[in-house]
């Protein structure tokens, strides 16, 4: 004898729950392809949770990466609003982004080294959104390109980044404009170098933070300075996880692991705002 299905009865006040298709949460979000990315490859439990972590931490750098580029569109347009709303928010989604080390930040080597292998040669420095976040920090560099060759589209989006001006300096721009002493060197310089600290630079935020603190430039300056701090923990925090994971061996793809997170972790982003402080 076949039971056929109770009618469907809602329940008062109970929100509609009867789609022809998908519903229209899952159209949006698209849920079901996010949740089913994830494809361990050992029996270790604890590598979800590394997968799963490593997959938020780019769609926090997706995020990230949109909100500095509308910052550095808005500021080429000398629009400030939306910049520091952009900019603001960006803070936000950096304590996101730091948070997400907590589920890793306590791993022993033993744990880690339970699914390490799976990684292969894989590794967090060939992440191509979190390069075009570097590349937007005024981290240039034509070599990290090199990765991303067999994957046309990826590299094609990354060549892009490196030859954009970045968001300091689109920043130095606004400020020229404003009439701070930005030198011409700087606003002229090859945008897929490096940015290099200049001692003009940092007495025109000298000047900027000698003056009113309502001023334009300086409600732009905090707002990096936040922005700059925050990315200064997350090196940090990496940092620390590395160290506590695997202490000094090699990392994985071949990265000098702790070394070269410790090389990263000393450089400040937009130098000079934090150099200037020691003479106003």
């Amino acid at each position: 004898m076949s039971h056929q299905p109770a009618p469907y009865e809602a329940e008062p006040d109970t929100p509609n729950l009867d789609f022809q298709g998908t519903t229209p949460y899952e159209d949006y979000v698209q849920a079901s392809v996010l949740t089913h990315l994830q494809h361990p490859l050992s029996e270790d439990p604890g590598e979800m949770v590394f997968l799963v972590t490593t997959q938020v931490m780019e769609l926090w750098f997706t995020v990230i990466v949109h909100e500095w580029h509308t910052a550095a569109q808005a500021l080429r347009e000398d629009d400030l609003s939306t910049a520091l709303a952009a900019l603001k928010r960006s803070t936000y989604e950096l304590e996101s982004l730091n948070a997400s080390w907590k589920p890793l930040a306590h791993l022993t080597p033993g744990q880690f080294n339970s699914y390490r292998s799976a990684l292969g040669e894989g590794s967090g420095f060939q992440s191509a959104m979190y390069r075009r976040l570097e590349f937007l920090l005024g981290e240039k560099s034509a070599s990290m390109l090199v990765p991303h060759r067999g994957a046309p589209r990826v590299h094609a989006e990354l060549e892009k980044a490196l030859t954009e001006p970045s968001l300091y300096d689109e920043v130095l721009g606004y400020l020229a404009r404003q009439g701070l002493a930005v030198p011409e060197s700087v606003l002229d310089r090859d945008p897929t170098r490096r940015y290099e600290p200049d001692p003009a630079v940092e007495r025109v935020w000298e000047e900027v933070y000698s003056g009113p603190e309502d001023s334009a430039p300086a409600r732009l300056g905090e707002a990096l300075t936040e922005v700059a701090e925050l990315v200064w923990r997350w090196r940090n925090d990496h940092l620390v996880a590395t160290r506590r994971a695997m202490g000094a061996k090699t990392g994985t793809g071949g990265s000098a692991g702790v070394a070269w997170l410790e090389k990263r972790a000393t450089k400040n982003v937009f130098p000079e705002l934090w150099t200037a402080r020691s003479h106003v």
